[in-house]
């Protein structure tokens, strides 16, 4: 499973009549909470209808659900889809049939109903009861890290959610550079987010200098703008996008850092043709992951800042 999995939720898990109890409800909306915030986005069905079901008082929402709402709106961990059944649902098992039909077409990470709703689709492994969780495999496969490999297809499946729902995506790998072959995937990456409105503020940073040991050789701000613009700028400009660049002294790890997740990358975002090439990918903690976001904003001053542009 992807490291900021996706997935589809039914209107009944938010509704209190839904449970045996107020506090089970509670109890399992809140452990919910804290999985979503941290490792997961929201598909929002029909163009946004699944998220004005729960617009006013039609249903007994509960109040931890409503909670959860407000976040998964302000932290914008809600993806819009487009509508997949000819009707539009007005019950919990046609908003599972919708769930399903969205999965058919661009694959879910699980469908989250209650246990009445889950029993009518006992055959569809996809969908799962809120108070069970643990018993579905795709629940219990959820992961810290995953290894995936090093190619486009693979960065693409795994950054989805990332390049389809964050307001602010850093690409932090200190050899990037896109005028080499091992990284002309990086414009192609990028431009999985051309269409969205608004676009995300999208960075890539890396080092001044090329080699190591004695081979290394500083390269001029202006030389790093020609290589960036030529290999970069014909295809964003396609795309109606923009993107900064940071030239910095000095850094190691490498990043994927954005306002939803952050992941440590441990070959980067350079690619290859060989076919049994494979790198480690790992979901950071929230802490962690606004330390980094901290590290490489200029003001924080940790690392010297050399050059900037935008592409």
């Amino acid at each position: 499973m992807a490291l900021l999995a996706e997935y589809g939720l039914i209107p009944d898990v938010f509704d209190t009549t839904c449970y045996s109890t107020a506090d089970l409800a509670d109890a399992h909306l809140q452990h919910l909470k804290e999985i979503l915030l941290c490792e997961g986005v929201v598909r929002n069905f029909r163009d946004g209808a699944w998220l004005k079901e729960f617009e006013g008082e039609t249903r007994p929402w509960h109040k931890r659900g409503r909670e959860l709402l407000k976040k998964l709106v302000t932290q914008n961990r809600l993806q819009l889809d487009r509508p997949h059944l000819a009707t539009a649902p007005t019950t919990d098992i046609e908003w599972c049939d919708e769930a399903i039909a969205s999965h058919r077409t661009r694959a879910l990470g699980g469908i989250i109903s209650t246990q009445s709703t889950s029993e009518q689709f006992s055959k569809e492994p996809l969908v799962a009861p809120i108070t069970k969780l643990s018993s579905a495999a795709w629940w219990a496969n959820r992961s810290p890290s995953v290894r995936l490999g090093r190619n486009l297809s693979d960065y693409k499946r795994h950054l989805e959610p990332v390049l389809g729902c964050a307001n602010s995506i850093m690409l932090i790998d200190a050899h990037c550079d896109p005028s080499i072959q091992r990284y002309a995937d990086i414009s192609p990456l990028i431009c999985y987010v051309a269409g969205r409105n608004p676009q995300p503020v999208i960075e890539i940073h890396r080092v001044c200098y090329v080699g190591s040991g004695a081979r290394r050789e500083i390269v001029t701000p202006g030389t790093w703008e020609d290589r960036f613009n030529q290999a970069m700028g014909p295809q964003l400009a396609a795309a109606g996008l923009r993107v900064e660049v940071f030239i910095w002294d000095e850094f190691h790890d490498r990043y994927v850092i954005s306002d939803l997740v952050g992941i440590a990358l441990l070959n980067g975002l350079d690619t290859t043709t060989a076919p049994d090439a494979r790198t480690t990918w790992s979901r950071l903690g929230r802490v962690d992951r606004d330390d980094i976001q901290r590290e490489f904003d200029p003001a924080a001053k940790r690392h010297q800042l050399r050059h900037r542009f935008t592409i």
